[in-house]
């Protein structure tokens, strides 16, 4: 053995035993002595590629190719290191390479998928995954991989199995229990994505997004304390980390505690909703400054029922300044008038001159409310009174209690997140079937959207009125809800129009309900004419809906 191979095999050990600055010395020594050696340019191209030095890795990979372009390691690990660089068109190509020279190259298949799903060519990388399992049935990372092809098509059952299959080979593979559990909790299991995060943590206890969804999860079961200290725990490895910070804000809201809770919702715009905070001059008010006899532009956020919950804190704030109130289109017409309030616009619209704005969530924050403080007086709102009586007149003659029903909130397309939680919350008129066997109800839809049209066609002696055609915005809502004498509905926007406006509303809430309700309550300190009617398992609305029934055959 000559010196020089001497050295290389030392190297090669060196690197084998994960010593990649040894290694790399070794290497080095054989390209002064040999500046064209194939395996010291191409191991030394892979050593920078594991130590993060990806661009240096691939000139050192393209150097070993231009000596021997024969070999498929070669050209593989030139595509992981364009992969790295974040080059996925030119890794396919390499990747195509290593595999016209070596059809079997299991690993040059399956990094050729990864690639592909970054450019969302997702079909494609499944068809590779499926090839490299073809060719290495025992290769974790493809069933891994494989795995998160399957999310992206929305086929988290098939996942599920590609993870479990991942970590029988390869049971200390820390991503795949991290996305195991984020699977776990998608299809609905927030308990098992628990101890999903638990295994993953153990072995990489410094992957802040672990400690994150994990809290994610103990909020799905409602045991939020718990959920605090995984979202610390976040915090802890990343001090600005919006999107812990921001969620833990929404458990110590539901538990009430409002002076942390409101300082840390703040987070949301660094957090997801990043996007939509308004593009306003300066900061904004969170009275930390008197604005007495100054013009306050108050922006609404979020959604319609977030408005409709926090925009009676425009009333507060009108008694200090001049209030203009920018809301969403469908809502501009209901506001329009609230004490306080000297001009509503709508969203879009061009806005008059003001000296400081703020948003209308932060809004609790300013006052520094807590549950004692909260402004719960109602109505806040009110309809109009002309069209409330032609309601009440088109009403008048139909027997009984006349109870107005919404079943559905509206499907977020494009937003898995946001579409899985209204599949949470919502419900179709066929759930609220055992209504109909109650005497003495009036029924009366109010439902929008997609939903409504299931009024066309109620479950089986189920008599409902439907006159949600005539209803083109929020302000013909109030005046419908006005003229009966409950609402029964989801947590959606019509149950902030009916506890603004003071009317009794039943709440129907899935089990992970929204932090406005608070926990463990029938009642809310937003809405003193609500009732609050919580699945007591996760899906189970038949509970819920008998519960109601129940409350309903005991008034009559």
């Amino acid at each position: 053995m000559t010196p020089l191979t001497a050295t290389f095999k030392k190297g090669l050990a060196l690197h084998q035993r994960g010593r990649f600055a040894d290694a790399e010395r070794a290497y080095a020594q054989v390209l002064r002595q040999q500046p064209a050696h194939f395996d010291a340019l191409h191991l030394m191209g892979v050593v920078a590629l594991q130590t993060g030095r990806s661009k240096r890795g691939v000139e050192l990979i393209d150097q070993a190719i231009k000596v021997n372009g024969r070999v498929a390691a070669a050209h593989g690990n030139r595509g992981n290191g364009l992969s790295a660089l974040q080059r996925p068109e030119e890794a396919i190509a390499s990747y195509d390479r290593a595999i016209a020279l070596d059809p079997a190259y299991a690993g040059a298949h399956d990094n050729r998928g990864v690639a592909l799903a970054v450019l969302g060519r997702h079909e494609e990388a499944l068809t590779c995954h499926d090839r490299a399992i073809a060719l290495k049935p025992d290769l974790a990372e493809a069933h891994f991989n494989r795995g998160n092809v399957l999310l992206s098509l929305e086929r988290p059952e098939e996942a599920l199995a590609s993870f479990d299959q991942a970590l029988a080979l390869r049971p200390d593979l820390a991503d795949a229990h991290y996305n195991r559990g984020n699977t776990l909790r998608d299809l609905g299991r927030p308990a098992d994505a628990i101890a999903s995060y638990d295994r993953a943590i153990a072995l990489r206890p410094d992957f802040r997004w672990t400690h994150y969804n994990r809290g994610n999860a103990l909020r799905d079961l409602q045991r939020h304390e718990e959920a605090i200290t995984s979202y610390s725990s976040a915090v802890a490895l990343h001090a600005d980390f919006a999107e812990a910070h921001w969620n833990q804000s929404l458990c110590y809201l539901t538990l009430g505690d409002y002076e942390r809770g409101w300082a840390q919702h703040e987070w949301r715009w660094r957090a997801e909703l990043a996007h939509a905070r308004p593009d306003l001059p300066g900061l904004p008010w969170l009275g930390d400054s008197t604005v007495d006899g100054k013009t306050v532009l108050v922006v609404a956020e979020q959604g319609l029922g977030d408005s409709l919950q926090f925009c009676r804190y425009a009333t507060l704030l009108g008694e200090r300044a001049r209030v203009v109130l920018e809301v969403p289109r469908t809502l501009r017409r209901l506001l329009d008038g609230m004490p306080g309030v000297s001009q509503v616009v709508a969203a879009g619209d061009a806005r008059p001159p003001f000296d400081v704005w703020t948003s209308m969530m932060s809004l609790p924050l300013a006052f520094r409310t807590t549950c004692a403080t909260i402004p719960s007086a109602v109505p806040y709102l009110r309809a109009n009174p002309d069209q409330v009586e032609a309601w009440r007149g088109r009403v008048a003659s139909m027997p009984g209690r006349k109870v107005g029903l919404v079943w559905a909130g509206s499907a977020r397309l494009g937003d898995p997140r946001g579409n899985s939680l209204d599949s949470r919350r919502s419900v179709t008129l066929q759930h609220l079937a055992p209504l109909a066997g109650i005497p003495g109800l009036c029924l009366v839809s109010l439902q929008k959207g997609e939903p409504a049209a299931q009024a066309s066609t109620p479950p089986a002696g189920l008599v409902l009125h439907d006159w949600t055609s005539e209803l083109s915005d929020f302000a013909d809502t109030a005046a419908l809800v006005e003229a009966l004498d409950l609402v029964i509905s989801v947590d959606t926007s019509v149950v902030h129009v009916a506890g603004a406006l003071g009317k009794p509303v039943w709440v129907l809430n899935r089990f992970d309900q929204c932090w406005r309700w608070l926990r463990d309550r029938a009642d809310s300190p937003w809405y003193p004419t609500a009732r609050l009617f919580q699945q007591q398992r996760p899906g189970d609305w038949s509970g819920v809906i008998e519960r109601v029934a129940e409350a309903l055959r005991a008034e009559i």
